[in-house]
């Protein structure tokens, strides 16, 4: 990116000293992390209700929402609690990659880490998506899959933009939309319970018109059987998803972190389970139709609840949607440092461990937009056809950090590491459960995708750190070992004499190498007998030697010439020296220098090669006029 452009995008560049300045407080913490967890009470009743009422016969289908919504919250609050444990036992972050590495395997922390990686991908395919599904439902186009595509691509550039900024400023700017949306959700609630106790809360649907509901869409069974009620409760469990995002940033929080981290993570946990439970509840009594391709059940909810398209309505709508937008800023806090603990270990590209300008870790975050890019134009920004990769990913970090965190306590044993294990080993029951679960009833509808792919995923890390451990041993300088003595020949590449060849002959000569040769490549006689003269008029005191091309080839008679000094001189060095242009605009550039690119290239595989660039540059207001040249490019 060029420079004026690149500021104007992310700002000016932040000294490392000044990392600590960066650091988040609570409130801006549960807006950054939390906002994923909270995002998921807009859809989770309704991935429940969608199992619920394609497989269960009215009306003993929805009498099941409640008690499963209440068992996810019993599940939120086991997991709740095992991640306060784990913040406070790994305070430098990581979560279940980090506790897995330490506490199981190698295997089973790179098996958590590529869940994680691919959930955090899914979370921002699944927010955006659901965020452009909400909107769709005020305005009525969730039947353009041209336009819902385009407009998830447009705010996963936006979330791209605004993380590549920094954690804090774009944190103070996404804790608008979440509580904006915590506020909007609790006067939905509190005005849907007043009016479900003072008897006013009417049903939107008739017991009639859902029986022919159940009718045209059941796709199952008719009775609420174990397989059913599980599914449903897997598809309601997405709920859960975002909660270990706290435990991976625990760094970000301002000191005493671990306080910090912990405390927002219980006000998180609390907010889900009454959002999600209230919603459920509501539903219940409500009992709205699940209708893909029409307005999401919060949508239809709110219509009752407030009476009409209304400014509340609006109001529930633009906030939903703003929450499912920002949900994808979990995800984008969580994955790039969760990429860079695993770079860091040798399992990424190293890249993925650096810093950028703002102090973030701006590659991972360029990754994981480009990922999710590519999830919403192939599943077309559908919720529904996301969610079954997406609570596979979940799960399976649950269930390791879980195991993870059982094994620390009996390692370790510190106080109450007891009442540590129970909780901890009901919650890696209970999560495994529930994995096995949406492997087994999703499995044909899109689970297997996740199944597959983060097993590759794992081989995939363990061929980059094969690769890394290579590259260390082959570069490692024996005990002892010391400097050698090589001779040095160095080439100069010339087309004809210009100001550039002669400033590359210059820097050659400064060099002081052992043998200097001037390399030029002719197609015809006459060309030969043209640079010979220029070569004697400018009195030039280096040998010339002419390699003759009569197909008009460049690379091959250069390289073929050095494969003759190398056989001559074995083990010495070959210096390539490239003339090349340097001029004021990027598209003049494109005019030049190409062949200058190509050998370049092919030289740079060769051993003991080194290949040198000496820039002309060119000044366009030059009174004498001259044409001048680069080399091999003339």
């Amino acid at each position: 990116m060029t420079s004026p452009f690149k500021r104007l995008l992310v700002g000016k560049p932040i000294a490392t000293s000044e990392e600590g300045h960066q650091r988040i407080g609570k409130p801006v913490a549960l807006a950054v992390f939390a906002s994923d967890a909270v995002s998921s009470t807009a859809y989770a009743t309704e991935e429940m209700m969608l199992v619920l009422l394609t497989a269960v016969v009215f009306p003993t289908a929805l009498n099941y929402l409640v008690p499963l919504s209440i068992a996810a919250v019993i599940l939120l609050v086991i997991v709740g609690i095992s991640y306060v444990q784990t913040i406070h036992a790994y305070p430098d972050g990581g979560g279940a990659y980090v506790v897995s590495r330490e506490n199981i395997s190698t295997t089973a922390s790179l098996v958590a880490g590529g869940s994680l990686l691919v959930d955090y991908t899914l979370t921002v395919a699944v927010s955006i998506s659901s965020g452009v599904l909400a909107i769709g439902s005020a305005f009525h186009f969730n039947d353009n899959d041209a336009l819902r595509i385009g407009l998830a691509l447009f705010f996963v550039a936006m979330m791209c933009v605004g993380n590549l900024r920094g954690l804090k400023e774009s944190g103070k700017v996404f804790a608008v939309p979440t509580y904006f949306y915590v506020s909007m959700l609790a006067i939905f609630l509190i005005v849907g319970f007043f009016k479900l106790l003072t008897g006013n809360l009417e049903e939107l649907t008739t017991s009639a018109e859902l029986a022919k509901h159940f009718e045209e869409n059941h796709d199952l069974m008719t009775s609420a059987t174990l397989f059913v009620l599980l599914r449903a409760f897997s598809s309601g469990a997405v709920v859960l998803s975002g909660v270990e995002a706290i435990s991976n940033g625990v760094p970000a929080f301002k000191k005493p972190e671990s306080r910090n981290a912990s405390q927002t993570l219980a006000m998180m946990a609390g907010i889900l389970a009454v959002g999600f439970l209230g919603i459920s509840t509501l539903a219940h009594h409500m009992k709205p139709v699940v209708d893909e391709g029409g307005q999401t059940v919060l949508a239809q909810m709110a219509n009752g609840v407030f009476g009409g398209t209304n400014i509340w309505f609006y109001g529930l709508q633009f906030a939903t949607f703003a929450i499912l937008i920002m949900a994808a800023n979990t995800a984008y806090a969580d994955f790039p440092r969760l990429s860079s603990l695993i770079a860091r270990d040798g399992y990424l590209p190293r890249q993925l461990a650096n810093r950028g300008d703002r102090l973030v870790f701006s590659n991972g975050i360029l990754a994981l937009s480009a990922m999710a890019g590519v999830l919403i134009v192939i599943f077309k920004a559908e919720v529904s056809a996301l969610i079954p990769l997406y609570a596979v990913g979940v799960f399976t970090g649950f269930s390791l950090s879980q195991f993870g965190m059982i094994k620390h306590h009996l390692k370790l044993r510190e106080d109450h590491w007891r009442r540590g294990l129970v909780i901890n080993a009901i919650g890696c029951a209970a999560t495994t459960i529930v994995l096995l679960v949406v492997v087994v009833s999703k499995f044909t509808i899109g689970a297997w995708i996740p199944v597959v792919v983060i097993p590759i995923i794992v081989l995939v890390f363990r061929r980059i750190h094969r690769h890394y451990d290579k590259v260390d041993r082959r570069m490692a300088a024996a005990p002892g070992e010391k400097v050698r003595r090589r001779q040095n020949t160095v080439v100069v590449l010339v087309g004809k004499v210009t100001k550039g060849s002669l400033t590359a002959i210059a820097y050659a000569r400064s060099l002081n190498p052992d043998r200097l040769i001037a390399v030029t490549v002719v197609a015809t006689p006459e060309e030969q007998e043209r640079i010979a003269q220029q070569w004697e008029d400018h009195q030039i005191p280096v040998d010339l030697r002419e390699l003759y091309s009569p197909y008009r080839e460049l690379s091959r008679p250069i390289l073929s010439f050095i494969d003759e000094l190398d056989a001559q001189h074995e083990g010495d060095f070959v210096t390539v020296i490239v003339p090349e242009f340097a001029l004021e605009h990027w598209w003049q550039q494109l005019l030049h220098n190409q062949s200058a690119l190509v050998l370049r290239t092919r030289l740079r595989n060769r051993p003991n090669t080194v290949v040198t660039s000496v820039p002309f540059h060119v000044d366009e207001d030059d009174p004498v006029g001259e044409i001048v040249g680069a080399g091999p490019d003339d």
